[in-house]
């Protein structure tokens, strides 16, 4: 019997999208990656479109299912699209001529208050940026540092946790916590495009990324230009934001300073309050000058660890440091319980328990 995968691969030609001679795929079993080698620099969008990369990226757009993007068409209608109109979108990307279609502008409440912005792109746009992760992804993946934890494969938040408990046991009990003032909105487009330039040769691949960080955001029915950010919602966002900010690990690590960093939440450990005010002070210099990014002050500080909390976790210290559960994250998780049982009142047990055990397991398997 055929799976869905491939009956969607009927649709997909593969034609010049073969592997050039001599290169070697491998398949990455936690994230279904392609890991390259002996390729051609300027074969990427080939190796993009090669028709396993492309039934991998189909599979896991599907299982994640996901909102609609501007067109509303949902992933279900995605098998027959393609089917529909495979071939003359792979000519459009293998020439250089795809514009992807805007994003589909969403908030969602942040635990803390205000509220976070998504942009949705369309299941078409989806599928295409999840080929291009996995492609890029192995070979960017080399150059991202050991001290960065989130959006890689083989890493977590529970590791990073685990190395500021190791470093503040190690006597650095000071914490420099930066906080980047909303910074998926604020990436630089020209920094961040001349830093994946260093590694990609294919013009074609390059000027697709930037067609992706410029594609505009709908909202009320309006289309508004964007010239920063990379908004969040996208398989590739994560992977764009590790490229921006391995620059500041890099400069961290020049500078031989204990740290851990994930995503846009990176702590350095120091031993005193001093120093803490004197790396605060520099490395805020470097973010504005070279990555042209902005710390927020109000809610970046220079303070002992146990005052402040790291990927939902707090600390407490006696002789040594033990992690513990942040106040403000159980807050937010109660907050988060609130609603599913003022909406389960009047329902039978088992119904509520349904909705209570999603949120319940996802806390529990985090903690």
């Amino acid at each position: 019997m055929k799976t869905e995968a491939t009956r969607m691969g009927q649709g997909i030609q593969e034609g010049v999208g073969r592997n050039p001679a001599g290169t070697e795929v491998r398949v990455e079993a936690d994230a279904g990656a392609h890991s390259w080698t002996n390729a051609e620099p300027n074969t990427l969008m080939e190796q993009v479109l090669e028709r396993p990369n492309l039934m991998r990226a189909y599979q896991r757009v599907v299982s994640n299912k996901g909102a609609a993007g501007v067109d509303r068409m949902p992933v279900t209608a995605l098998k027959s699209h393609l089917q529909q109109h495979w071939p003359t979108l792979r000519e459009r990307l293998l020439a250089g001529d795809y514009h992807p279609q805007p994003v589909r502008r969403v908030s969602i409440p942040k635990p803390q208050g205000g509220e976070r912005i998504l942009g949705i792109p369309t299941v078409q746009d989806r599928l295409i940026q999840q080929a291009l992760h996995q492609v890029l992804g192995p070979i960017l993946e080399p150059t991202f540092s050991d001290h960065s934890y989130g959006f890689r494969p083989g890493r977590s938040a529970h590791q990073a946790v685990k190395t500021m408990q190791r470093h503040i046991n190690g006597g650095h009990r000071w914490v420099v916590d930066l906080d980047l003032a909303q910074f998926f909105d604020r990436v630089n487009h020209d920094v961040l495009m001349s830093l994946l330039a260093r590694r990609i040769t294919d013009r074609r691949i390059l000027t697709l990324i930037r067609r992706y960080l410029r594609a505009g955001m709908l909202e009320g029915g309006l289309v508004s230009p964007r010239r920063e950010g990379t908004p969040q919602g996208g398989p590739l966002s994560p992977l764009l934001s590790n490229v921006l900010l391995t620059e500041l690990d890099r400069e961290l690590e020049r500078r031989g300073h204990r740290f851990c960093r994930y995503a846009d939440d990176c702590n350095i450990y120091v031993r005193s309050e001093r120093a803490g005010h004197r790396v605060m002070a520099s490395i805020t210099r470097f973010l504005e000058k070279h990555l042209r990014l902005t710390v927020n002050a109000d809610k970046s500080a220079v303070d002992r660890p146990w005052r402040r909390s790291f990927l939902g976790y707090s600390v407490s210290w006696h002789k040594q440091v033990r992690l513990r559960i942040a106040p403000k994250s159980l807050q937010a998780f109660m907050a988060k319980l609130r609603p599913l049982l003022r909406r389960s009142r009047g329902q039978s047990l088992p119904a509520t328990l349904q909705k209570l055990n999603p949120v319940l397991r996802g806390w529990a398997n985090y903690y």
